[in-house]
């Protein structure tokens, strides 16, 4: 029995204590010698009946009344004896002055992870509401508790809602039966109440330092000896523990990531990372496809398109399915001024925002946004560190279980990023003992970037996972998949570059460097691979293996230019902050890597940024120890 404190209930003025049972007490709540408030239910020829409960009664027997009573009256009463058959005597208290004392029910309860053991029995669970879902017949509540989430299904009448009252972060206590329903187990619930006051209190803080321990991330030793790695390694650890509690609280996840090589090696590992977790904490199958969605977006930056898309399905959850708002977790993009209107869109709604990103970042704009930031440039590092290399660890963070299905991924994402990190020997030694020799990993590479341009804004999930072969056994379609996908990018490449070299013009620039430009618009094909971004790309390698001196490389079309250098220490941000400036009216934006970037502008002022960038260009000093280490964000 659970009772309140004395000094709660106010007994300094020396009243006596009389004790008020909750409705949901049972007679195992009941304690000898002490009073209970009673109310009267029926009058008999050798008694009353007396209530204390919804579920405990018994009689008072008329050898020890005196006076008279109506139904309705109350009555102190204390325990007289419980007979073989269950029926409860009550012998009435003599108690003029007393102070209520509120006494709950002390349940034994049954944790999300002991309902396969107690099929088909009563059981009590106490728990935050983290959905609420209509169905055309019952109401689903899911429930999360120390150990995980289960549905658990309320009948008012089809397609009523059951307990109005109870909304989603509220805490209830359910009573109910778990059942088998189509392959999960689902609780039929015969009781469901919202705790108050201090019980609320009690079990919130119960659960949330379960969830606080179970939050935390795996301790995996990197993949590789790299001290770069060990500066960002607290920062992924913060983000793993975010995304674990997210799962925990039954929140859904929606990663964004750049659709390219590295982007993919970045969110597919944290998706299917998390996808396990899901599936370890929700006893309902489905929930890994409800709660995680990987997002893919062309811009090296959160448009304003996608942020409004991702708000309004958002809402829409929220409203048809009960849903939490998401949390945002943003990849291989989400660290420049860029990004700033879509996060102040969702900042609205209270929706938090995760970025890993390798891009130069606008820390002074993002942060105050951002509720992790994690970046290389944040720790004297830089690009080369790619977001794919930091998101497999973050993969093996959350579900270490992964871990060898993911040694070759980091090789991919350098070689796609074309990263020189000093790291990658050790990467792409690491993919040679699992049998990925270069070759094999820049086929992979090649098939990423054609597979996802044509998939444009779908996932294509499993397709990606066939050509990373991550969480899929199939050797042989992996290879034929790959094979046949790399070709057909290079054939593709080679028919682009046959049709716009001829058209490519070259300048010799003071400072040494030679500068190639495309008008991609009018000399390639369009709206096929490859895009203005890495025809541009392909273009700079041929000239680089060409003259093996300093070259830039432009591409540009009505309102946009794409660059690469090799060789010339250029600062595209730095660039773009420039020429905002210089050229009033040209709506200049844009940013990247230091030595590959884009840029927009206005249509009618593109000959002057163009000219105003090669300026710029030809005042930069020789480095040969820089390259483009990154392709062009198209």
């Amino acid at each position: 029995m659970k009772r309140a404190s004395a000094g709660d209930a106010g007994t300094d003025d020396g009243d006596s204590v009389v004790y008020d049972l909750d409705a949901d007490c049972t007679a195992a709540d009941i304690e000898s010698d002490t009073p209970y408030l009673a109310e009267i239910n029926g009058i008999v020829d050798y008694g009353v009946f007396v209530d204390l409960s919804e579920s405990v009664s018994g009689l008072v027997h008329e050898s020890v009344l005196e006076g008279t009573f109506a139904v309705g009256d109350e009555l102190v009463v204390e325990l007289e004896s419980v007979r073989d058959n269950g029926d409860i005597a009550f012998e009435p208290v003599d108690v003029d002055d007393y102070t209520l004392q509120s006494v709950s029910h002390d349940y034994a309860l049954t944790g999300t992870d002991r309902l396969e053991a107690n099929v088909g029995d009563q059981i009590h669970l106490e728990g935050e509401v983290v959905q609420v879902k209509q169905t055309g017949g019952p109401t689903i509540f899911h429930v999360a508790d120390e150990s995980g989430v289960v549905p658990c299904a309320a009948f008012e009448e089809a397609g009523v809602r059951a307990y109005p009252n109870v909304e989603v972060g509220d805490v209830v206590r359910v009573t109910g039966s778990p059942e088998h329903r189509e392959g999960s187990v689902q609780i039929e619930v015969d009781g469901l109440s919202k705790l108050e006051a201090e019980d609320a209190e009690k079990a919130r803080e119960r659960i949330q330092t379960a969830l606080e321990s179970r939050s935390e991330p795996h301790d995996v030793d990197p993949l590789i000896d790299w001290p770069a790695f060990e500066k960002l390694r607290p920062n992924l650890q913060e983000v793993a523990t975010r995304l674990r509690r997210a799962v925990l609280e039954g929140r859904p996840i929606r990663v964004r990531h750049h659709a390219d090589g590295d982007g993919m090696c970045a969110a597919v590992p944290v998706q299917i990372a998390l996808e396990k977790f899901i599936a370890e904490v929700h006893e309902n199958d489905d929930a890994p496809r409800h709660l995680i969605k990987r997002l893919p977006a062309k811009a090296p930056f959160y448009e304003m398109e996608d942020a409004t898309r991702d708000l309004n399905f958002a809402l829409e959850d929220r409203e048809k399915h009960g849903q939490q708002l998401p949390l945002l977790l943003m990849l291989d993009n989400g660290s420049t001024a860029e990004d700033v209107p879509a996060y102040e869109t969702l900042a609205h709604y209270d929706i938090p925002i995760i970025a890993i990103d390798h891009h130069h970042p606008d820390p002074d704009a993002v942060e105050d946004l951002l509720d992790a930031h994690v970046n290389p440039y944040l720790h004297d590092e830089d690009y080369r560190i790619t977001t794919g290399m930091l998101c497999v660890e973050l993969a093996r963070m959350i579900y270490p279980d992964l871990t060898d299905q993911l040694r070759h991924v980091p090789a991919v994402a350098g070689l796609s990023d074309r990263s020189k990190a000093d790291a990658m020997d050790q990467y792409l030694e690491l993919a040679a003992e699992e049998g990925y020799d270069e070759q094999r990993l820049q086929d992979v590479s090649e098939a990423l970037d054609y597979a996802a341009f044509w998939l444009r804004y779908d996932s294509g999930d499993q397709l990606i996972q066939d050509l990373l072969q991550i969480d899929n056994g199939d050797e042989q379609r992996h290879r034929d998949l790959v094979d046949f996908f790399a070709d057909r990018a290079r054939e593709e490449v080679d028919e682009q570059l046959d049709a716009a070299i001829p058209h490519l013009e070259h300048e010799d620039l003071d400072n040494g460097a030679h500068l190639y430009r495309i008008d991609v618009e009018n000399h390639a094909h369009r709206f096929t691979y490859p895009a203005p971004g890495k025809t541009t790309g392909e273009i700079h390698d041929r000239k680089i293996e060409e003259t093996g001196d300093p070259v830039i490389t432009v591409g540009y079309g009505p309102d946009f230019a794409v660059l690469r250098s090799d060789g010339v220490r250029l600062d595209i941000p730095q660039m773009v902050s420039e020429l905002e400036d210089e050229v009033p009216g040209g709506g200049v934006s844009g940013g990247g890597h230091l030595v590959v970037g884009s840029i927009k502008f206005v249509k009618g002022k593109r000959e002057e940024v163009i000219d105003a960038l090669v300026e710029k260009m030809e005042d930069a000093e020789i480095d040969e120890a820089l390259s483009s280490a990154a392709p062009i964000d198209d």
